[in-house]
């Protein structure tokens, strides 16, 4: 069931107008969220700066980003980020597999413990709003003491956390023709973004 976005989403021509003074590429204004989120062009523009620095420069491995964007999604009930991001952890190489098995990563025997310590991380932030010590503690443990990777870590959890809170809060919905929940459809519960 589809609910209307709490802010009207922009006609492309629209979005792409505002894109280019945001400074935000053509090709994000085409997505829904940036659609809801142009309306704020200076905004908007920030905002994909942040994301984009993690998506495509980032010093954190992109295949746990991605495991850790997903599982966010999930525990979030977020259809929006968990479908964007099925996309794009699948384009990576992502399994489907290790996409479906961030639902319950504690019961999914395809983790180590790289996968499983950022996994915690995230559940961490998602339920108490700060990694905890244990978790931190395997971190660290296991990317070595990395200070980059670990501010980039808590940050990648941190912005996602974000991006879930504003697409559900906007009700942003998906691009006509997508179906939400890949890859069967099932949803952690009756709610979405």
């Amino acid at each position: 069931m589809s609910t209307a976005a709490r802010i009207p989403l922009l006609p492309v021509n629209e979005a792409k107008a505002a894109a280019d003074e945001a400074g935000v590429p053509d090709y994000m204004a085409e997505l829904s969220i940036f659609q809801a989120l142009l309306n704020h062009p200076r905004l908007a523009g920030v905002f994909n700066d942040l994301l984009a620095t993690m998506l495509w420069h980032g010093a954190l491995d992109r295949r746990l980003r991605e495991l850790v964007i997903m599982r966010i999604g999930w525990l979030t009930e977020c259809d929006y980020e968990w479908t964007q991001h099925w996309r794009v952890a699948s384009r990576l190489g992502v399994s489907a597999e290790d996409l479906v098995g961030v639902r319950d990563w504690q019961g999914y025997n395809g983790f180590g413990s790289t996968e499983r310590a950022v996994l915690a991380a995230a559940d961490d932030v998602v339920r108490d709003g700060a990694v905890s010590a244990a978790s931190w503690d395997a971190c660290e443990r296991e990317f070595g003491g990395d200070k980059t990777v670990l501010i980039e870590l808590v940050s990648v959890i941190g912005a996602w956390r974000m991006v879930a809170s504003i697409l559900r809060s906007l009700q942003v919905p998906l691009e006509d023709g997508v179906a939400g929940w890949p890859p069967d459809g099932r949803a952690p519960s009756s709610s979405h973004c």
